[in-house]
């Protein structure tokens, strides 16, 4: 009897070892999918369970923030690579084997993302895909001032620092290393009002004020092409005073659409020596008040407002930036439309478009009936 079944438990394992040999080849042809997938997805998480070291290492200690962009139709093979080039994995083939392992290979998602080299590959991969909400999110607005982004820091329920601790690092007297400097031409003594690209963010969870500060840098100067800069120095401006510049149209335009003729009318006046006398710099010298960082300003203000920014009292462009500009509010500063203009104002059917005029007698024409 005992022969017998020893017999059967042979016979059984022989059918399963050619009915596995014959099969797997076409099982492993999956590609994550149905049977053969799943399969797969089996034997490698199997694999890697001889590797969980090398999972749990990270390339190195370094925390800075290191700029990665995904792109649409990106495979984790591709992704893998780009990882592999910019340092912040050592095995590109264990970082595809664990997001397949784990389906996040079809879940990575395009998008620019701020990576470190002291995540692991199941960290890296997770932020990726956005797998349970392992990226911290933040969105910074066009427009928005330094001590905005401070405020949005305090109401963001996952950042593990202040707003107090992010504006010590980009308020007045910021520091920069010597390579950031000198590509920002950041003035002594500024703050990085004007150099914290809007845009949604993705971060990784163990992020610092610093490391936030750097991402938000890294971002504009990957934004502002290097013919822009090019273009913006052959007509006699820094990135400095495009920034300033295109803060003021950023405050000034409602609608992208008419960025580069704001522009265009103050690039005309500053050619001609004429004051700016845009509102948003003397809003810019006002404390905030009443819920709002913008107060609305009277005409008192535009010489009471003592501030450096005022430029209804100084002539020139004022000393840096007074928000976030947006990268068409930037494009718009160097490459402003032509025309013979000097003057706008808000039209008058509520849309938050503007009238231009090339005269003051036509702007005052331009008025609101009210």
């Amino acid at each position: 009897m005992a022969k017998r079944g020893t017999c059967l438990l042979f016979t059984v394992a022989a059918i399963l070892f050619l009915f596995l040999g014959l099969s797997l080849p076409v099982l492993l042809s999956g590609n994550g999918g149905g049977v053969g997938g799943l399969l797969r997805r089996g034997l490698t998480r199997i694999a890697l369970l001889t590797r969980s070291d090398e999972l749990s290492r990270a390339i190195g200690s370094d925390s800075t923030p290191v700029r990665f962009e995904l792109q649409h139709g990106d495979t984790a093979s591709a992704v893998a690579q780009q990882l592999y080039g910019a340092g912040l994995i050592r095995d590109d083939r264990l970082f595809v084997d664990y997001a397949f392992a784990n389906g996040l290979d079809v879940q990575l998602r395009a998008g620019v993302y701020f990576l470190n080299q002291a995540q692991t590959i199941p960290a890296i991969a997770q932020q990726l895909a956005d797998a349970w909400g392992a990226a911290l999110r933040l969105r910074i607005f066009p427009g928005w001032r330094v001590e905005q982004v401070a405020a949005a820091i305090d109401g963001h329920n996952r950042l593990g620092f202040s707003g107090a601790e992010f504006l010590q690092l980009a308020g007045p007297n910021a520091w920069l290393d010597p390579e950031q400097a000198a590509l920002t031409g950041l003035p002594p003594g500024a703050s990085l009002e004007g150099y914290l690209f809007p845009d949604d963010y993705s971060l990784p969870p163990n992020l610092t004020a610093l490391g936030l500060r750097q991402a938000l840098i890294q971002q504009l100067l990957a934004r502002v092409t290097p013919r822009m800069l090019a273009d913006a120095a052959a007509q006699g401006f820094s990135l400095h005073e495009v920034l300033t510049l295109a803060s003021i149209v950023e405050r000034e335009s409602l609608h992208e659409d008419e960025d580069a003729r704001i522009a265009g009318v103050y690039r005309r006046r500053l050619a001609i020596g004429m004051k700016l006398e845009a509102d948003p710099t003397v809003q810019y010298g006002l404390a905030p008040q009443a819920g709002t960082w913008w107060p609305q300003i009277t005409q008192a203000h535009y010489r009471s407002v003592d501030s450096p920014w005022n430029t209804y009292l100084h002539g020139g462009l004022p000393p840096g930036p007074i928000a976030s500009p947006g990268l068409s509010a930037i494009h718009a500063a160097i490459y402003p439309a032509e025309g013979d203009s000097l003057f706008f104002r808000a039209a008058c059917d509520g849309r938050g478009y503007h009238n231009f005029a090339r005269s003051f007698e036509e702007h005052l024409a331009n008025a609101c009936n009210s």
